[in-house]
This record gives C-alpha cells, structure tokens and sequence, in this order.
C-alpha cells in the first residue's frame, strides 16, 4: 500500500510538471495541455517509424516484423494507460493523466526506435541497416 502511494505522489509530481507549463490552470485547461503534448510526442513517434521503415525497404520480412512489433507496442500503450490512469476513472482528472501516460510510453518507444537508427556497421544485434 506504501509503494502505491509513493508510486502516486510520484506520478501526480510529473503531472504537475506537465501542468506548469500550461497557460489555462483549470482542470480542462490542462487536460486539453496533456492532450497536446501527447500529440506532439505521437507525431514524434510517427516520424521515426517512417525512417525505421525506409531503412528496412531492402531487408524482406524486417519491416512486416517491425509492423507487427508495433502494432503489438500500441495494444500495450494503450493497454497499460488505461490501466495505469483507472485509479482516477470518471474524474475531471482522468484525461490529463491518461494523456500522460501516453505521451511517457510514447517517448520511450520513440527513443528506441531512434536508437535503431544509430546503429553501427557490423552491429549484428540490431535489425536495422546503418546508412
């Protein structure tokens, strides 16, 4: 019970950072701000597949798998944030801590698929060609 305190006060701190950089401090104000930046990071996400893809137009099956990894990834985004955000279900609250969630999972997962793109030649542990 402890840690899932702790685990809150934690999250609802990286909210409130998220909420400090909003113009309108009323509730849907800044659910509409996590909204946003949720948008942005998703944009951010969908470039870098693209470039992962355009990499893997010469590598057969690689792009259908990393299709299919992704397809899978964005079951378990939103999987987990609805999970993660269900604590404060039906709260005017919900949306902003929803759209946190997502946007977090979402940077990670862009992060990594940036990663793929730093490869090294000759690097036989990563699926995507170096240029």
């Amino acid at each position: 019970m402890r840690a899932a305190m702790i685990i809150s006060v934690l999250f609802v701190s990286c909210a409130a950072g998220h909420a400090m950089d909003c113009k309108d401090q009323t509730q849907m104000g800044l659910n509409q701000c996590a909204a946003v930046s949720y948008e942005k990071a998703d944009e951010a996400l969908n470039k870098a597949y693209k470039e992962v893809l355009l990499r893997l137009k010469d590598r057969g099956d690689a792009a259908g798998l990393l299709a299919k990894a992704q397809k899978s990834w964005l079951a378990f985004r939103d999987s987990e944030c609805a999970f993660s955000s269900s604590g404060v279900s039906g709260g005017s609250i919900y949306p902003m801590i929803h759209a946190i969630c997502l946007e977090t999972l979402t940077r990670e997962r862009t992060k990594q698929l940036r990663n793929y793109l730093h490869c090294e030649e000759g690097d036989l542990s990563c699926p995507v060609p170096a240029r």
